[in-house]
């Protein structure tokens, strides 16, 4: 079994950053990309940014130029640091990573969710 356990959401005013973080756990034997995704309500879950075992990144035009993600691949950890909050940021985020569970086999694994409030 994976596990992914995100932390480092909450409450924030406008302007103000947050860094999220998502440690995966368990048995594997690699993790491919991650990423982190959120869901507004009554929106549908949608790429925030994500990040390959390699390095390279890409992120949600809207996000572009405050949000930055990285990755300890020693840590199996991944981080979304948010700068430059806005009230439409506001979201529960979730961690994703597409885990290599068996040499052959790549399960795509979700952490619980964490809430991003963003207001004054």
């Amino acid at each position: 079994q994976v596990q992914l356990v995100e932390s480092g959401g909450g409450l924030v005013q406008p302007g103000g950053s947050l860094r999220l973080s998502c440690a995966a756990s368990g048995r594997f034997f690699g993790i491919n990309a991650m990423g982190w995704y959120r869901q507004a309500p009554g929106k549908e879950r949608e790429l925030v940014a994500g990040v390959t075992s390699g390095g390279s990144t890409n992120y949600a035009d809207s996000v572009k130029g405050r949000f930055t993600i990285s990755r300890d691949n020693a840590k199996n950890t991944v981080y979304l640091q948010m700068n430059s909050l806005k009230p439409e940021d506001t979201a529960v985020y979730y961690c994703n990573a597409k885990v290599l569970t068996t040499l052959t086999r790549i399960n795509n694994c979700w952490g619980q969710g964490t809430q991003v409030l963003v207001s004054s």
